[in-house]
This record gives C-alpha cells, sequence and structure tokens, in this order.
C-alpha cells in the first residue's frame, strides 16, 4: 500500500480544522476609562482571554467554514474594580449576511447592566457544560448560546430552540451556584424584567412562539428575498410586523420584543422609507404603539 505523503497529510488536516471552525468571530472591546491608578495590562490580558474563550471553544456539533462564522462583538465597560470584582456594563451585537448581498444584518443588539464577576489577571476561563466554574465563563457561555441561538432561528423556524435550552440550563445551574451578590444580578427571575433570565424565559415562552415564526420570516422571506424582489421582500415584513403588538399587548412588560426593536429600528426605516403610503403608515404606527421612545427614529420613514 502506498504511503500519503507527510505533506498531503499535514494538508489534510489543515482542511479539516478549517472545515470544523469555531462558530464565532468575536471582538472584544474593554474600555477601562472609568477606572484610575490601576495596571492597564490586566485589561489586555482580560481582552485576549474573552476573545479566546469565545472564539476558540466548540459550542456546537454543526460545521462552520470559515467564512460563515458569526461575526459579533462584545463591549465591556468597566464601572469600578474593588478585591478583585469587576462591576461592568457589557453591550453585545451580532450580526449575518443577507442573501445577495454585501449588507449584513444586525441579528442581536442586548445590554447588560449586570455584567459583574470576579477575576485576577491570567485567570483560566474554562467551560463546563452542567457545571458551574465562574461567573465570567458563565455569562460568556450564555451569550455564545445566544448568539448562536439568533443566528438559527434567522434560518430556520424555531432553529434557535436547542440554544436558547442551553441558555436556559446555564441560568439554572447559577441561580443554585453560591457567588457574591453582585455576580447573582442578572440571574434571578425577579431581580429585574431587562435581564438574562428575562430574555431567555421570553425566548422559550410558547406565548412568543408567532414572534420567533415572525423573525425567521424577516430574515428569510424578508429580507433574503430582497436581493430578486424587493418589493415582495418589504411586503413580507410588512405583513408580519403585526406580530410585535400583538406580543407587546399580551404582555406590555415583555423584553425581547424590545431587544428585537434594539437591534432593528435603523433597518425598519431604512427598509420602508421606500415603501408605500400604506406600508409606511401601518409600519409606523405599530411601531410607535409598543416603542414611542424611538419617534425621532421612525419619524425619518415618512420624510
Amino acid at each position: 500500500m502506498k504511503r500519503i505523503p507527510f505533506i498531503l497529510c499535514l494538508l489534510f488536516a489543515m482542511l479539516a480544522a478549517h472545515l470544523r471552525a469555531q462558530e464565532l468571530n468575536c471582538t472584544v472591546t474593554i474600555n477601562s476609562d472609568q477606572i484610575e491608578g490601576t495596571n492597564k495590562q490586566v485589561y489586555e490580558t482580560l481582552k485576549a482571554g474573552i476573545e479566546e474563550y469565545m472564539n476558540q471553544n466548540r459550542w456546537t456539533n454543526m460545521t462552520y467554514a470559515e467564512h460563515e462564522k458569526i461575526e459579533c462583538n462584545m463591549l465591556i465597560v468597566v464601572k469600578s474594580v474593588a478585591d478583585n470584582m469587576y462591576t461592568c456594563e457589557m453591550t453585545l451585537q451580532s450580526r449575518r449576511p443577507v442573501y445577495g448581498t454585501t449588507y449584513t444584518t444586525p441579528l442581536l443588539n442586548f445590554k447588560d447592566n449586570a455584567f459583574n464577576f470576579t477575576y485576577q489577571e491570567f485567570d483560566r476561563l474554562d467551560w463546563q457544560q452542567n457545571q458551574f466554574t465562574t461567573n465570567l465563563t458563565a455569562m460568556l457561555a450564555y451569550y455564545c448560546y445566544l448568539i448562536i441561538g439568533h443566528d438559527q432561528d434567522s434560518f430556520q423556524r424555531l432553529g434557535g430552540t436547542p440554544f436558547f435550552e442551553i441558555c436556559e440550563a446555564i441560568v439554572n445551574t447559577c441561580q443554585s451556584a453560591s457567588m457574591d451578590n453582585l455576580e447573582n444580578r442578572g440571574w434571578l427571575a425577579f431581580d429585574s424584567n431587562r435581564n438574562r433570565y428575562a430574555l431567555i424565559n421570553n425566548l422559550l415562552d410558547e406565548a412568543f412562539k408567532k414572534y420567533r415564526n415572525f423573525y425567521y420570516e424577516y430574515h428569510r422571506m424578508g429580507l433574503d428575498e430582497m436581493s430578486a424582489n424587493v418589493t415582495n421582500g418589504r411586503a413580507r415584513i410588512a405583513e408580519g410586523i403585526p406580530v410585535l403588538r400583538e406580543a407587546y399587548r399580551a404582555r406590555p412588560a415583555t423584553y425581547v420584543i424590545n431587544t428585537f426593536l434594539d437591534a432593528k429600528a435603523e433597518e425598519l426605516v431604512d427598509i420602508f422609507q421606500k415603501g408605500t403610503d400604506k406600508e409606511k403608515k401601518a409600519v409606523y404606527d405599530i411601531l410607535m404603539d409598543i416603542d414611542a421612545t424611538r419617534q425621532n427614529t421612525y419619524d425619518r420613514m415618512n420624510e
């Protein structure tokens, strides 16, 4: 039997690694401007550790080519540091390409006001599913699966469910873990209606299944259709928009609709500025009904 030359074996191994590429391409920025007189190098170390954790771990059994990695970015603003406890705010954004175009659409734009964790420089960030290690690694894993779940929901009806269920399991694990009160924030059911618990609770609630179906239709039958027929794609989005108002009226405090509009408000304006008068009026009235605080944004739809 002929032996395969070493260089071919190496090429095959590199190709296999490429085909099994991890799911995320996440860029992390840490803003420590509010912290004075501390070792700034620790933030570079933390940034590198978080990026390695999110981008080098494999979070699913799915195969991602390099160009299919989910583009996302995380901004961590450090508010205070005391005894290795970091009190922070974090904003997470993810996006995906729209079929047949160079445009990328935002999928997630989420702000966590309780991104608090203990950390010492060079701490190893390890993730073990179903086992609590640190609050930082738990939060990061939660957000990795949240990103993947939204991406999958945009390509397949309810395709994100398995990943949202992992988020739910992380929430349950963290609720029973022993940690500082600052770290507990965000995981608790009654701590806030705008936290990690509330968001995943909404996403897995049967009451919001229509919303998640609309999320799929918005992307696959709306945006992805626009490269072939802009009018049809826009009409499909306009047809589904009333689902947002139905969900809002059923549960006015719901968080998932807010997160959708945080990501999509500007995009909706861009889409319907070129719509028919009937589409503009219908969509504008719904958005103003559920999200009047962004009136200045939605007013541009009619310019």
